[in-house]
Formats: structure tokens, C-alpha cells, sequence
């Protein structure tokens, strides 16, 4: 019976079936899986916070509570400073879009474009803010929006707080899965590669501060609409490696051309590039140089490969995964490979 061809082909079809089952499990939970991950992705980068206020000699949970709280209150503070301006801005600027439309007729190139093939025209009458409420799905679908929004919010809040509090517990139980003659050196990878991480969300967050300082300073100077939303939309975007900053400073700059004039628009343009510049090869390299040391090339395809398969979530974590990788490859792919 065990080499009867209907026993073999039941058994290769029910292991399909049960692969294909699993699969469509893992499709309707992603959501939340992807919620998990970016918990214990915060709770690795706060982490060394909690180290070190235990260091401090602080007890480990009210050193988890601290931290929690004041990520918490700052999250808090940020909520409630960013949406009101951020709300009135975004919905000044639906309203006043088809007037923006109208200045770009001072540019001659862009007029006579018009005049060819109608451009101008065309967008005006469809960046009313009727068809752009009705794009982003009318008041219901904001509303969904919204309360989506926090529920993610208040679920990666808890989550973040229950993966610091038993971060030791579930650190050592994952190294418990270890064979005990390898399990010295897989905790030894295992803390670098977390260091890294942490260090790196840092990192992050300390660079994204920088470039939403520097612009809203820029455009309070330059006098471009919407300083506040921009600046906030320039540190959100600086968080992704590698494309964040253009796609931030592409936004701005047409801002800048479309409120105010082609001077203003030039000038973003110019800063932006100056800025970018300033960041990658003096404030980036300073601020990660004791976090993560990844080559160019392997930082770039990461974050391709990363917003492929996890959009923004994937470029974010792409740089500590890729930098974890190369630790592995470093210290047991290529030794082991030089002692055979």
C-alpha cells in the first residue's frame, strides 16, 4: 500500500491542500501579522532605552513603563499638535487647487502646453474639491479611515508594551530553540543583530527630525503655503532610506511652483538638493556609523526589494534586515566556508 500510486497521489494531494490552506490563513491574518511585526520592531528599537535605565538602576518594569508612557505622551502630543493644522492646511489646499492650477499659466512652457494640448484645463476640471473628497472616498470613507487608523495605532501600542516588558523572556526562549553547543554563539549574533536594529530606528528617527526642522525653517523663510503639513510630510517621507527624502522634496517643490512662484519653486528645488546632499554624505553617515554598516548598492536593492514585497513597512526594515544578513554571511557563512 505504501507504494500504491493512489496512496502517493492522496498524500502529495492532501499536502497541497494543506499548503494551500495554510496559505489563505496567513492572506486573511496579514493585516494583523503585520501589525505583530511593527510592535516588535518598536519594541526592538526601545529597547536599549529600557537597558539603559536599568543600567541607571532602575527595575526593569518601571523602566518599561517609563518608556512606554513617554513614547506614548510623545505620540500623544504629536497626534494632537499635527492633525488640527494638518487638517485645516490639507483641506485649504483641495479648496484653493484649481487657483494653484491657474498660476502655473505664468510659465510659458507650461502655457503653451496648454494651449497644444489642454493640460491645464483638464486637471482643473478634475481637481475640484468635490472629485478629490469623491477620490479619497467622501466623508464615510474618512471616517473608516480614521477609526482604522487608531485601532492599528492602539494595537501596535499594546503590542509594543507586552514585547518590552517579556523582551528578555521571549529573547531567551527563542534561544532556548537552539542546540545548547551553538546556542552561546547564536546568543552573541543574536544581541549584535538587535543592537543594530535599535540603534538604527534611532538613527532614523534623530535624521527625520533633522530634515523636518530644516524645511519647515526653509519654508517659513521662503514664505511657501502650508509649512507645518509639509515639514511633517518631508520627516514622515525622510524615514524611508534611500527615496523618502526625493519623494518629499518632488512634493514640496511642486507645492512651491504651484502657491507661490516659479522664484519659490526654484528655491525649493535648490534646497532640497543642497539638503540632500548635506544628509547623505555628512548627517546620515555620522548618525549610522555605530548603527548598521551597509554598502550602497545592497542598501538600494533592499529597499526595492523591501517595498515590493512590504511596501513602506519594507523599506523601513530593509536596511536592518540587510545589515543583520551581512553579519550572518560574516561570521558563520564565510568561516565556515574557509574551513572546508
Amino acid at each position: 500500500m505504501r507504494r500504491s500510486p493512489l496512496i502517493i497521489g492522496l498524500t502529495a494531494g492532501l499536502g497541497l491542500l494543506l499548503a494551500y490552506s495554510a496559505y489563505l490563513a496567513v492572506q486573511n491574518v496579514r493585516s494583523i501579522l503585520m501589525l505583530i511585526f511593527i510592535a516588535m520592531f518598536l519594541a526592538i528599537g526601545l529597547n536599549p532605552a529600557v537597558v539603559r535605565l536599568t543600567r541607571w538602576g532602575m527595575p526593569r518594569g518601571l523602566a518599561v513603563a517609563t518608556v512606554g508612557i513617554g513614547s506614548m505622551l510623545l505620540l500623544c502630543g504629536g497626534i494632537f499638535a499635527l492633525i488640527p493644522p494638518l487638517v485645516q492646511q490639507t483641506g485649504e489646499l483641495i479648496d484653493n487647487l484649481p487657483g494653484y492650477i491657474d498660476n502655473l499659466r505664468r510659465n510659458g512652457q507650461l502655457n503653451k502646453l496648454n494651449e497644444d494640448y489642454q493640460l491645464l484645463d483638464q486637471l482643473k476640471n478634475v481637481a475640484t474639491a468635490g472629485n478629490v473628497t469623491k477620490a479619497l472616498g467622501g466623508v464615510w470613507g474618512g471616517v473608516q479611515v480614521a477609526f482604522s487608523a487608531l485601532f492599528n495605532i492602539l494595537t501596535v501600542v499594546v503590542l509594543t508594551l507586552y514585547f518590552m516588558a517579556a523582551f528578555d523572556r521571549l529573547k531567551e526562549g527563542g534561544y532556548r530553540l537552539v542546540p545548547a553547543t551553538r546556542r552561546e554563539r547564536v546568543r552573541l549574533l543574536g544581541d549584535e543583530i538587535l543592537a543594530k536594529v535599535g540603534a538604527y530606528l534611532g538613527g532614523a528617527l534623530a535624521i527625520a527630525v533633522v530634515a523636518g526642522l530644516s524645511s519647515f525653517v526653509f519654508l517659513l523663510i521662503v514664505g511657501v503655503a502650508y509649512p507645518y503639513a509639509l515639514a511633517v510630510l518631508v520627516a514622515i517621507t525622510d524615514l524611508i532610506p534611500q527615496i523618502g527624502a526625493t519623494i518629499g522634496a518632488v512634493v514640496v517643490s511642486i507645492v512651491g511652483f504651484a502657491t507661490s512662484s516659479i522664484q519659490v519653486g526654484v528655491a525649493c528645488v535648490i534646497f532640497f538638493v543642497i539638503y540632500q546632499q548635506v544628509e547623505n554624505y555628512l548627517i546620515y553617515p555620522n548618525v549610522m556609523r555605530r548603527a548598521v554598516k551597509v554598502t550602497d548598492l545592497a542598501a538600494i536593492l533592499s529597499v526595492l526589494l523591501g517595498v515590493a514585497l512590504l511596501g513602506v513597512v519594507g523599506a523601513l526594515i530593509a536596511i536592518p534586515v540587510v545589515a543583520a544578513v551581512q553579519l550572518i554571511v560574516r561570521e558563520v557563512v564565510i568561516p565556515r566556508q574557509d574551513g572546508r
